[in-house]
C-alpha cells in the first residue's frame, strides 16, 4: 500500500487483509455503491487475484475496460464477489489495473475465473488490451481484419468499412 493512499480513502476489509499479508496495492475511493476499490500493478494482478480467490472471492461478476482519455492510461477492471450460502456474508471488491496506451499488457485471469474468457476478449477487441496467457485472445465483436480499437477515445473512425459477403 502506498503511504498517502490511506489519506485519500479508507482502507476496507480486503485492503486490510492485503496489507496484513504484505501485498503492494493502492487504495482508491469507494465506488458510488460504497464497494471497495483497489489499484494493483499489472505484475501483481495474477498473484493478488489468486490470493483473493483462495480467500473466497469465487465469482468474477464483471471484467471490463475503459479509456481515461486521449493520451492517458487504459484501465482493466475486475468486480469480484465472495458468494456464500448466507447473504449477510457476501463481500465485494473491485480491482483496477492502469495500463499504458502504447503497450497495454496484463495477465489473463481466465485460469482463475473462466468467466473472464469472453469479457477479456471484448476488452481486447474494443481497447486493444493484451491479456497475456488468454487461451483464445482474438476479436469477438469486430471483423478480424478491423484496424484499431473502436472504444479508445482517440480512435478515428474510418470513412467507410466495406462489408464483404454481407448477403
Amino acid at each position: 500500500m502506498t503511504e498517502n493512499s490511506s489519506e485519500l480513502a479508507p482502507v476496507g476489509k480486503v485492503g486490510s487483509w492485503l496489507s496484513a499479508n504484505n501485498w503492494e496495492y493502492e487504495v482508491l475511493p469507494p465506488d458510488h455503491l460504497g464497494i471497495e476499490l483497489i489499484k494493483v500493478s499489472p505484475d501483481l494482478l495474477l498473484p493478488i487475484a489468486q490470493a483473493l480467490y483462495e480467500q473466497g472471492f469465487n465469482y468474477l461478476q464483471c471484467q471490463g475496460a475503459y479509456d481515461l482519455g486521449a493520451g492517458k492510461e487504459l484501465v482493466s477492471f475486475y468486480h469480484l464477489v465472495k458468494l456464500t450460502e448466507e447473504d449477510s456474508a457476501r463481500e465485494e471488491v473491485r480491482i483496477k489495473v492502469f495500463l499504458p496506451r502504447e503497450n497495454p499488457v496484463v495477465p489473463s485471469v481466465y485460469w482463475i475465473w473462466r468467466a473472464a474468457d469472453w469479457q477479456e476478449r471484448e476488452s481486447y477487441d474494443m481497447y486493444g488490451i493484451i491479456y497475456s496467457g488468454h487461451p483464445n485472445l482474438k476479436r469477438i465483436l469486430m471483423p478480424e481484419d478491423w484496424v484499431g480499437w473502436p472504444l479508445r477515445k482517440d480512435y478515428i473512425s474510418p470513412d467507410f468499412y466495406e462489408l464483404q459477403d454481407a448477403y
